[in-house]
């Protein structure tokens, strides 16, 4: 008999390169990928799964792929919801048909019915087909809340088996509980608020972050089963950032990690999009993080800088020229972080200091030009970090506020970005004495709040290091982006 619990990836659809087709040897590798950490349960064609972007017959085929690759190892629950009643009970026979062990199926959506209508079609769907019904409340986005006192007449119907809940409140959660708990297993489905889920007595998870570290998530699972609270909250503490930034992204996200894995599982279909729904920024905390937890390997490139104009006018207001540029080996580095009025923009030079960054250092140190003087990244009062920094304005500084933000909050952050960078191997401790870094530095005249500059300076900072360092974003990486790319400064879609 079915019994929804443990820990099940919301499977996504890999899709072929140029997203126009399912990708169904990517699917079956993930499929064996996610069984081999341990999953207890596969769900395709869910939200993650993108079910909205796929034809009728892709989510059937994807359906019946994955239950031939599970071969019965665990249980297929497959997405079959639609905004119709009719529609979803064709899905629903055609999963049970090809062998799926039970169906998870969304509140309708676009037409936002009364609670009738809700119990009316979940009751409908279940007596039409004999197969065990998961009811998925996701009101983000669906636009339709399930209230309790449905679920809680929905349950007296012998094939609804049980309740998956992506809303994100723990009070729904929980009245959901006390109300019908011992009757119906409830699963949560919002990466962030698992643990305190599970806690709560939530028989299991559903999550699109399960796709990429189920094997986190289920020693979670395994620990607030035993009572182990502190050990869960600990090994949750660890995933929780990615899991924060999988909540709000979920499939554009959940693909980027696979695919920085070595899993490839081929873009995401628009409307969604990597620029969109999960920022550049983001993309860059989601590789940090999971580079943390041992899921992503640290690039390692040897670069030089392309010998282009542009870069020669980034940077000629401190006497790096074009020559200099095409006869040294040079790292560049470039990254935004946050949003105006506090958003930082960092752009930086690594060099030798006896070459034209060492040069250009000395210069710009000793003729300072005026309104953008420039100052040494300290950590503490009269410590300079190694190697050296500089951090040039790129905003004319015209009075004391001004100043107070480019040389405090943001000089304090990008010093300890070099620090960090220094500890966790981004920069080589062996190149410390060796080379300088000049970075030109972004802080918005609007900008009010000091933690934030201080955040984002930290942030932008970091990340302009570790592409410096590890030579990316790529020429491939930079073509496949230059469509949806935008001027962070001049315009929000």
């Amino acid at each position: 008999m079915f019994k929804l619990g443990g820990v099940l990836p919301a499977l996504v659809t890999p899709f072929t390169d140029d997203g126009r087709g399912v990708d169904e040897e990517r699917l079956r590798h993930l499929i064996n990928h996610v069984i081999d950490l341990g999953v207890t349960g596969l769900v395709p064609c869910g939200t993650t799964g993108e079910f909205q972007n796929l034809s009728e017959q892709e989510r059937r085929r994807v359906i019946e792929v994955t239950v031939d690759e599970a071969n019965g190892r665990v249980p297929v629950i497959a997405g079959t919801g639609s905004s119709g009643t009719n529609l979803t009970i064709e899905q629903t026979k055609h999963a049970k048909d090809v062998g799926a062990d039970a169906a998870i199926i969304v509140t309708p959506y676009y037409h936002k019915p009364a609670n009738r209508g809700l119990y009316e079609h979940f009751r409908q769907i279940a007596e039409a087909v004999d197969l065990p019904i998961v009811i998925y409340n996701i009101p983000q986005a669906t636009g339709v809340s399930l209230p309790w006192q449905v679920v809680e007449d929905l349950v007296d119907i012998p094939n609804i088996a049980g309740l998956k809940d992506s809303s994100g409140e723990l009070r729904f959660i929980l009245t959901v509980l006390e109300k019908v708990g011992e009757r119906l297993p409830v699963v949560c489905g919002h990466d962030e608020v698992s643990l305190p889920a599970l806690a709560a007595g939530c028989s299991g998870l559903i999550l699109a972050s399960a796709n990429v570290f189920p094997d986190y998530h289920l020693r979670v699972y395994k620990a607030v089963r035993e009572g182990m609270l502190e050990e869960a909250r600990q090994i949750q503490v660890t995933i929780q950032k990615i899991s924060r930034i999988m909540a709000k992204s979920a499939a554009v996200a959940v693909k980027a990690a696979l695919n920085m894995m070595g899993i490839n599982v081929g873009p995401v279909r628009l409307p969604l999009s990597v620029g969109g729904e999960l920022t550049y920024e983001e993309r860059d905390e989601l590789r940090i993080d999971l580079e943390k937890i041992g899921k992503v390997k640290r690039r390692e490139a040897e670069v030089e800088a392309p010998a282009a104009k542009p870069l020669a006018q980034r940077f000629s207001g401190i006497g790096i020229e074009q020559e200099d540029i095409r006869e040294s080996a040079l790292r560049i580095g470039e990254a935004l972080a946050g949003d105006e009025p506090e958003v930082a923009h960092i752009d930086l030079l690594i060099g030798k200091k006896d070459g034209p960054v060492g040069t250009a250092f000395t210069r710009a140190k000793a003729s300072p030009a005026l309104g953008h003087e420039p100052l040494l990244a300290i950590l503490e009062p009269n410590l300079a970090v190694k190697p050296p920094t500089l951090l040039v304005p790129t905003v004319s500084i015209r009075g004391m506020r001004d100043a107070s933000l480019v040389y405090g909050p943001a000089q304090a952050g990008a010093a300890k970005a070099v620090v960090d960078c220094v500890a966790d191997g981004t920069i080589p401790q062996a190149a410390v004495d060796d080379i300088v870094i000049i970075a030109n530095v972004f802080v918005h005249p609007a900008a009010v709040d000091r933690k934030r500059v201080y955040i984002n300076n930290y942030k932008a900072m970091r990340h302009a290091l570790r592409r410096a360092a590890e030579g990316w974003p790529s020429v491939s990486d930079l073509l496949e982006n230059k469509e949806r790319s935008k001027h962070p400064f001049r315009y929000s879609p």
